[in-house]
């Protein structure tokens, strides 16, 4: 299964707003620049971010973007299905809003499809991995950002 730079660029925008200090919001430019990020993209992400009230906004001269909430409360799953859409390891499948998965081959064929279980269960383990991981455990794995400018003389390698 593979997602789109989407997902990838969107995960790595939440990573860098959760890295902050303090709740000051965050200009996208920065982000850009830190994550070295096309800014038109990071627009277009943030937007869908929003939208899915993972992140909000503030405009003027010390606006930007912070966290909706804290860290440990956003799931990647949410963020996943925020930039990518519903999350199927197959393009054959649909899930219902009741939670039941649908394969189009069984429409089609009027029996049920020889892949489905192994499918279904690939799905519910990306599910799995993606609720079970939290921006805060993504931020913590990225530990803190490091100033370039404020690093000992001779400790570049």
């Amino acid at each position: 299964m593979l997602f789109s730079t989407k997902a990838e660029y969107g995960v790595r925008l939440m990573v860098e707003l959760g890295r902050q200090p303090g709740s000051e919001p965050v200009a996208l430019s920065a982000v850009a620049e830190a994550e070295r990020l096309p800014l038109s993209y990071l627009e277009h992400l943030v937007a869908k971010l929003r939208q899915a009230e993972l992140v909000t906004s503030t405009r003027g001269a010390r606006g930007g973007y912070q966290l909706a909430r804290p860290a440990e409360k956003i799931s990647m799953d949410e963020v996943v299905e925020a930039l990518e859409g519903q999350i199927a390891p197959m393009e054959c499948f649909h899930m219902t809003p009741e939670g039941k998965v649908l394969c189009s081959h069984e429409a089609e064929s009027h029996h049920a499809c020889a892949t489905k279980l192994l499918w279904t269960r690939v799905q519910g383990g990306v599910n799995k991995a993606l609720s079970g991981t939290t921006l805060a455990d993504l931020v913590e794995f990225a530990g803190p950002r490091t100033d370039p400018s404020k690093e000992p003389a001779g400790s570049a390698a």
